[in-house]
């Protein structure tokens, strides 16, 4: 072939995107998209210091090729959280959706059949999109009664179970139930401190670690 046939063949292939790409071409960034209320919104902490950055600063660790979108809101329900999601995975086309709701619509006093189906939606929609889906399931203080625990610890496990998703069983594990939880606590004994921070990302990582491509090589 002449060079200027081949120089002709070798353009019109970058142009018409023909032409095969580099190994960083390749490899797309996944999108992690977290959808959650105060505990992941970074309330009273300062910026930077929640789980969800503590995420971000995680995978850059672990090499693997994905950022985080944090769309969470403080107060946020998971009848708000299904009201956003659509345009929430319209807009990053997320590789991963972790769900962290439902602690809300029990302190509000919402039917747990209501949180059940607004979580089962929410990860049926993101199926659907084409993300894997982590669950992070919550836990009633005990003054709520053993049977109403039990009952909101078990929305959690079945929407899980229904859905095919992952699940993180207590987002709280080690900060609310420690030996001494109100060290981990802000002021108003609801949110968790900075220091418990790294402590829930511990419980999120081992789930969310499975859904997560490979570390770059």
């Amino acid at each position: 072939m002449e060079r200027r046939h081949f120089n002709a063949l070798l353009a019109t292939g970058l142009g018409l995107g023909l032409w095969p790409a580099t190994r960083a071409q390749t490899r797309a960034e996944a999108v992690v998209l977290v959808v959650g209320d105060s505990l992941s919104a970074e309330y009273g902490l300062r910026r930077g210091s929640g789980w969800a950055a503590l995420l971000q600063e995680r995978l850059a660790q672990e090499k693997v090729p994905a950022r985080v979108v944090n769309a969470s809101i403080s107060g946020d329900t998971s009848s708000g959280g299904r009201s956003r999601l659509p345009a929430l995975l319209a807009q990053h086309r997320p590789t991963v959706v972790v769900i962290e709701l439902g602690g809300n619509d029990a302190l509000r006093g919402l039917p747990l059949s209501m949180t059940r189906e607004n979580l089962a939606a929410m990860a049926a929609a993101a199926r659907a999109a084409g993300a894997k889906v982590l669950l992070v399931g919550m836990e009633m203080p005990p003054n709520y009664g053993a049977k109403y625990g039990q009952e909101f610890r078990e929305v959690f496990s079945t929407v899980a179970r229904d859905q095919k998703t992952g699940l993180v069983p207590f987002f709280l594990k080690g900060v609310a139930d420690g030996p001494e939880p109100l060290k981990l606590f802000q002021a108003d004994r609801i949110h968790p401190n900075e220091a418990a921070h790294p402590l829930m990302l511990a419980n999120v990582w081992p789930e969310l670690r499975k859904l997560l491509p490979k570390p770059a090589g």
